[in-house]
């Protein structure tokens, strides 16, 4: 990454997993098809699976053996417990032809080679996917340094240039087709480190191992990015000091007209385009939110009147402007977005502060940006990968529209003496229905993203998602919900399993955003209705603790479920009585049971 971050040597990353202990992590299962040797790519995946805090499996195919190994049952590549199967397959030995022949080959002969690859990759592709629903990474293959028809090559829409990036695109197209299937751009850590630090031609040779160790260590950064997304691990609120990090200077000491900020002229311009890459994290429905001492007043001063701000204060979804302590404020920015620690990432140019935020809330990442280093801010932000994602949403693009209207809630909640009466007057519609093909997305991104209420933590892809819909034995329903303030989307997921008359609640969740309003009590009702409906005497709810969901160990035990085991609890349906009540306060139109 482009930032501060620390590249550690092959010798330290291996004396730092000499150290550590994997005990009490949950496993990643890696697994790697490849045509060449990458083997020393897996202590960076490990370093990497570790600073998230999980344990890396990694197994290995047969050297040049893709193919058989994605068509052949093989249950140590392939398993439930495999996460992510990356895939390595290098031109120069798919294809001798392309890589280095290609100027004595005809267009016919091009065309068949390329359409050998295709069907080459879709077979792999394919065969994989009949084995596994995991996270398939498949490596691009990368330009040409030194094209065959050197500068003549790009004059040529059938150059080798051209023919590379077009079985790039194709491949691209394949998995695009597939569920839970990434294309991987190799060109992006070949131009941030440069090819002499990229590829090692000495190896290549020898062993047929073409990339460096930091070759290797951009690599796993690149994959990780998707790994992390994978895992709900993707940050969702970019807090931001203001003097010397959205403007330069001082506000209070330099005066509105003082600042340095501006649309053409440096230095004013590097803050001008720092800001236009916090925009455009917000419209991909990042959090934006201020952290930083200063006056308020003049603050937002700067936000209203100043010409060339590109932020707006409407973009800042939570703001601590004062002279407090920044770990606390950072705090109180997490509670009033009811979102853990661990969804910040905290910028300033301050090092003391950022210092201080690692030292006593080190869950929060954090981002330096030196001061004589303005021109690097927006490159700074852009390479930290915490807040890529795998899919886009509706609810990701309304996100700042939907924080807008929490405050208006909160300033409504005030002119109550009752928790009740403010309930009553938001009017709220609760909406539960089956997934269906549109509603797949956000369902699988809100397993991945959900840590506090979500009973089991159960992370799921689309592709699981999808099984989940189209397995005649299986439930998946979605949550909506809105007020007269405006509309949440879809805020709960529940799946259920059904074993002859007895149901078992696989997956139960709530998005921390609709915390408070009981309605997963009523959400928890039409899943029993359904239950009953499938002819179930009984339902199982079960609760797997992690440190982020202990708000809801008790969930099921207050709703009159029996723990019978640990982490199991049960319900019997024949008993009318048992069957939990709801406090929900406002309409509930069920898809589900049709509103009975």
């Amino acid at each position: 990454m482009y930032s501060e971050k620390i590249m550690l040597t092959f010798s330290e990353i291996q004396d730092v997993l000499n150290q550590i202990s994997a005990e009490n992590q949950p496993e990643l299962g890696i697994s790697v098809l490849r045509n060449i040797t990458v083997e020393p790519i897996e202590p960076y995946l490990t370093y990497f699976a570790y600073q998230m805090g999980f344990s890396a499996q990694v197994q290995w195919g047969g050297y040049d053996c893709s193919i058989q190994d994605a068509l052949e049952d093989n249950p140590q590549l392939f398993s439930s417990q495999t996460d992510c199967v990356l895939v390595f397959l290098k031109l120069e030995v798919l294809s001798t032809q392309l890589a280095q022949c290609f100027p004595t080959l005809t267009a016919a002969e091009v065309d068949a080679e390329c359409d050998r690859i295709l069907e080459y990759a879709q077979t792999i592709i394919q065969g994989i996917r009949r084995q596994t629903t995991a996270m398939i990474l498949w490596m691009g293959f990368e330009r040409p340094l030194y094209p065959s028809w050197g500068i003549l090559d790009l004059q040529r829409q059938t150059g080798q240039t051209a023919t590379i990036q077009g079985l790039n695109a194709a491949i691209q197209s394949i998995l695009l087709k597939q569920e839970n299937s990434y294309f991987v751009d190799l060109d992006l850590p070949l131009a941030r480190i440069g090819s002499h630090h990229y590829f090692d031609n000495r190896y290549w040779h020898i062993g047929r191992s073409p990339y460096t160790r930091q070759a290797l260590c951009e690599i796993a950064t690149e994959v990780f990015k998707y790994i992390r997304a994978l895992k709900g691990q993707n940050k969702k609120c970019l807090v931001l000091d203001c003097d010397n990090t959205l403007w330069g200077g001082v506000i209070g000491e330099d005066g509105l007209a003082g600042i340095k900020l501006s649309a053409n002229s440096y230095p004013g311009s590097s803050f001008y385009e720092f800001q236009q890459e916090i925009l455009t994290l917000y419209h991909q429905g990042i959090l934006i939110a201020l952290c930083s001492k200063n006056n308020e007043a003049e603050v937002w001063d700067v936000f209203h009147n100043h010409p060339d701000m590109v932020l707006q204060e409407s973009h800042i979804t939570c703001a601590q402007i004062n002279w407090d302590d920044k770990a606390q404020n950072l705090c109180h920015i997490a509670e009033e977005l009811n979102i853990g620690l661990d969804s910040l990432v905290f910028v300033d140019d301050s090092e003391f502060e950022v210092n201080l935020v690692r030292q006593l809330l080190p869950e929060i990442e954090t981002i330096h940006l030196p001061s004589k280093r303005s021109t690097d801010y927006r490159l700074m932000l852009a390479s930290c990968g915490w807040f890529d994602m795998l899919a886009l949403t509706q609810e990701d693009l309304n996100r700042g529209a939907m924080y807008s209207a929490a405050r208006q809630r909160t300033q409504a909640q005030q002119q109550f003496t009752s928790i009740a009466q403010y309930h009553e007057s938001l009017k709220m519609v609760a909406e539960i229905s089956f997934a269906d093909e549109f509603s797949v997305p956000r369902i699988a991104q809100l397993t991945q993203k959900t840590n506090q209420f979500n009973l089991t933590t159960q992370r799921y892809s689309e592709a699981d998602i999808a099984d989940f819909i189209s397995c005649s034995t299986s439930d998946v329903l979605y949550l909506q919900l809105k007020d007269k303030f405006g509309v949440y989307g879809i805020v709960g997921v529940c799946i259920v399993n059904y074993q002859d008359d007895h149901a078992v609640i696989d997956s139960l969740l709530l998005s921390c955003r609709v915390l408070g309003r009981h309605v997963e009590e009523a959400f928890l009702r039409e899943i029993l209705k359904l239950a009953s409906y499938r002819e179930c005497q009984t339902i199982e709810g079960q609760y797997k603790p992690t440190p982020k969901n202990m708000q809801v160990q008790s969930f099921y035990c207050d709703r009159n479920f029996t723990e019978q085991a640990a982490g199991r609890y049960y319900l019997d349906l024949a008993y009318s009585q048992d069957v939990p009540t709801s406090r929900f306060v406002g309409e509930i139109i069920s898809q589900v049971t049709k509103g009975d």
